[in-house]
């Protein structure tokens, strides 16, 4: 049986996300010096996104600790629990882990934009499962921005073709 979340830990996971997204960066530009300064505007990018998550958890009432939803076959706390315990939610291991086989810049380009469609789905997952006084619109403004960061790291990766 699904273990049900509540605003406050769903918020702390998306900072998590967002600090692992942005040590990712910090170190991927350190080794692709090709790219170093992308991978800097992205982890500012997601350095904005965790502040922006904990602002929302600060704002969080007394009764927003009990779960989210009504979802009584547990669907909503399955589907976030799942991606939770997925690569990029775990906080067992060092999200710079991910560049050691990495040799080029186009794979870690490519890394990059699967932990950003990763993060998108948390989030996805994470918007239907949070009140619209609990900042869902700002949730989606995240999910615009990571959908950019796709779009920016793609077209990287085309001028390198």
């Amino acid at each position: 049986m699904p273990m049900p979340f509540n605003a406050d830990e769903v918020f702390e996971m998306a900072e998590q996300i967002e600090r692992n997204g942005a040590r990712f960066y910090r170190a991927a530009a350190d080794k692709f010096p090709e790219v170093n300064q992308l991978l800097l505007e992205l982890a500012a990018m997601e350095d904005k996104h965790e502040k922006t998550f904990a602002a929302m958890r600060a704002e969080l009432s007394g009764t927003e600790a009990e779960p989210l939803v009504f979802d009584p076959d547990g669907q909503a706390q399955l589907y976030l629990q799942a991606m939770a315990d997925e690569h990029i939610f775990n906080i067992k291991s060092d999200p710079v882990n991910q560049l050691g086989n990495l040799e080029t810049p186009d794979e870690v380009l490519k890394t990059a934009m699967g932990l950003e469609r990763d993060s998108i789905a948390f989030y996805a997952g994470l918007k239907e499962s949070v009140s619209r006084r609990a900042g869902k619109d700002k949730i989606d403004a995240i999910i615009k921005e990571e959908i950019n960061h796709i779009a920016i790291l793609s077209q990287k990766m085309e001028a390198f073709k």
